[in-house]
């Protein structure tokens, strides 16, 4: 069971939520259907061959990136190509040693264990991890003060998968016992179409590539968003009357809404608003920015702040976030010369 931070509920977010309902039947089961990510897919595919050669369990993978990007697809897949099962959870739903140790021992030879969001296990949990993954065996201490002593279960060859959205919070010793660390990168918008369209394939919706290129676009770079919006889209077309969904169709119903042409959202425009006509351009420290617009501070963080940067809107510094000349011009708003001056090194 997923912790509920995770369902957030906002529809460009790229966390899971209950928007996501039809998530399952829109995977890709195969690393050939699988679109994008080149590089992962390569060194993945090889990786997984040559386990299966020397007919063993594949190494221990970490998967991180941003939420939305297919990482607990990827786990699906890996399974799927070694025959193995895969066991899911979550980093806040492992709370005592005695919960993984369940885990594990549960577990046949070559299965696959999926760890969503790991960054987040107890630190305890996190130290007898370390055995299993290292030596396949777990240390568990029986008794308390003098009567206690250090049983070692041996475990079946099995692969761990993590996936984590903050990378930099892994410890080092748990990031150091994985084999295989693989990042995954924003979406282009032409990788999202291939992924609408065949979203669109799958649950039936007749849509032109004017359409599916216009969700695409405004999907900030994340597969899941790309669906969810397919789907909202799909019900403004079907009010309407049409047949198949146009690029018109998707433009008037994404501005309905209120999502504009480069995938912001009213909350997006806030914060660039609030750098700019509260705080002159910045720097405005995260939590005093959260308050301001009325807003969790790992929401900020996670799920706006990012495509924010990544469109060069707004830049962290060490004193706080601040407008860059992007967000001047999207809000519309003249930049003044003092701040210019003041920001001109972040333009360069």
């Amino acid at each position: 069971m997923f912790d509920d931070e995770f369902e957030d509920g906002r529809i460009l977010s790229g966390n899971k939520s209950g928007l996501d309902a039809e998530e399952n039947v829109l995977r890709p089961k195969t690393l050939a259907d699988y679109v994008g990510q080149e590089k992962v897919k390569e060194n993945l595919s090889v990786y997984m061959t040559a386990a299966k050669q020397r007919g063993e369990a594949l190494d221990h993978v970490l998967l991180y990136g941003p939420p939305g990007l297919g990482k607990t697809t990827l786990a699906h897949i890996i399974a799927a190509t070694m025959d193995a099962q895969i066991k899911l959870t979550s980093g806040p739903a492992i709370e005592r040693q005695g919960d993984l140790a369940a885990i594990l021992s549960n577990l046949n030879e070559g299965d696959v264990l999926f760890i969503d969001e790991i960054h987040r296990l107890n630190r305890t949990v996190e130290e007898t991890l370390y055995s299993a993954m290292e030596d396949y065996a777990l240390d568990i201490i029986v008794g308390k003060g003098p009567m206690a002593r250090n049983i070692r279960l041996p475990l079946k060859r099995f692969t761990l998968i993590g996936a984590t959205t903050r990378a930099g919070m892994l410890s080092s010793p748990l990031r150091d016992r994985f084999g295989i660390m693989c990042r995954l990168d924003m979406y282009t918008p032409e990788e999202l179409k291939e992924i609408v369209d065949r979203s669109a394939r799958t649950l039936g919706i007749a849509i032109e590539g004017g359409g599916s290129y216009e969700i695409a676009r405004r999907s900030r770079g994340t597969p899941r968003i790309a669906n969810r919006l397919l789907k909202r889209v799909r019900d403004f077309s079907a009010v309407r009357g049409s047949r198949s969904i146009t690029k018109e169709d998707a433009d008037g119903a994404l501005r309905k809404m209120e999502i504009d042409e480069l995938g912001l959202d009213e909350t997006d425009r806030n914060l660039l608003r609030a750098l700019i006509e509260k705080f002159n351009g910045g720097p405005a420290g995260l939590d005093t920015l959260a308050a301001t617009i009325n807003e969790d501070v790992n929401t900020i963080l996670d799920v706006y702040e990012p495509y924010l940067i990544q469109l060069g809107f707004i830049a962290r510094t060490p004193r706080g976030r601040i407008c860059l000349k992007g967000g001047y011009e999207h809000m519309g708003v003249e930049m003044p010369e003092s701040v210019r001056k003041q920001l001109s090194v972040f333009d360069e």
